[in-house]
């Protein structure tokens, strides 16, 4: 069997793999958790199948495979299914496979059922990328954008639990450990509450969250807030390494390329997401909401500037 046959069923696999595994995390979440441990299985198979096309890609083309938008594509399905994993050992909550499978089923189903098959056939380097540097530099912004996009995810759905509840969580992002604050309607005073049950004010009548969806409001809060917090630093270290790429090979360690620039948008972004999570009075949805908008960022970051604008880094791409 040669390898294009071979990456060509690997891609197929994955796919069906994490589509499986997407309807079985959603009936998971619909029948109060009883399918979690297949949900777990399909998205490990879809990992290691993923992990394998990489594999080939890199024996097929002799080098790390992350030079086109395929190849990169699948990184990234790759390293959103390995945090996933984390995050859902952590946690054991089926919501972390309730959002994560089907953006990863989505960056999939793009890679191997839309792009036209020339963008999918492995090809020489172009000169720029003949560098170590590919393997660093590309490698650790794809994990960082996997980390924060599950990350956002996290957070997306930490919005959804408590959607229309001013909740005000506090957790080990400030140090005081896991309490929460009571609030009740405006004629009656202040009050802490004791850690089983959360009053929160909407429209001035009390509103309970009952104690598990209190639980699961701050598994997701706290979760997300430590994805971020790895995906963070990979991104300020990929940005890093690739002003030093671009310095051997373009003569500049910056040029505000589009890329570049969206990348500090990015960084910019969650930056202002951590800094929230350490401010007292911005604790529950309001650095969740910085942690959406982060997502639709690391999109345009990793393609809208690809598919709207020319620049030093679309080689490969559609433009």
């Amino acid at each position: 069997m040669s390898l294009l046959i071979l990456e060509n069923i690997l891609d197929n696999t994955a796919f069906a793999l994490l589509l499986v595994t997407t309807l079985v995390y959603w009936v998971n979440l619909a029948f109060a958790g009883r399918f979690a441990q297949w949900g777990t299985l399909g998205m490990g198979l879809a990992n290691g199948t993923i992990a394998a096309l990489l594999i080939a890609r890199w024996v097929e083309g002799g080098y790390f495979p992350l030079s086109n938008l395929y190849e990169s594509l699948f990184f990234l399905a790759w390293g959103m299914t390995a945090v996933h994993l984390v995050a859902e050992r952590l946690s054991g909550s089926a919501w972390v496979g309730g959002v994560t499978a089907p953006v990863a089923l989505g960056v999939t189903a793009f890679a191997a059922l839309s792009l036209p098959p020339e963008m999918q056939q492995s090809a020489p380097l172009v000169p720029a990328l003949k560098s170590n540097w590919l393997m660093m530099h590309v490698s650790v912004m794809m994990l960082s954008y996997a980390a924060l996009l599950v990350g956002s995810l996290l957070a997306m759905a930490f919005l959804v639990v408590t959607r229309g509840q001013a909740v005000h969580l506090r957790g080990s992002s400030v140090g005081t450990g896991a309490y929460r604050l009571q609030r009740v309607a405006p004629q009656e005073p202040l009050a802490v509450g004791d850690g089983n049950t959360a009053v929160l004010t909407r429209n001035d009548v009390k509103v309970t969250l009952t104690p598990e969806r209190l639980t699961l409001a701050e598994t997701l809060d706290n979760l997300s807030y430590r994805v971020i917090g790895l995906g963070f630093p990979l991104l300020t270290v990929g940005i890093i390494s690739g002003g030093v790429w671009a310095n051997e090979a373009w003569g500049s360690y910056w040029s505000w390329d589009p890329k570049e620039t969206w990348a500090l948008i990015t960084w910019l972004v969650f930056a202002a997401y951590l800094h929230a999570r350490i401010t007292r009075d911005w604790q529950g949805r309001r650095p969740a909401i910085l942690a959406t908008v982060g997502f639709g960022v690391v999109w345009v970051c990793y393609l809208g500037v690809n598919f709207l604008g020319k620049g030093l880094h679309s080689y490969g791409w559609f433009l």
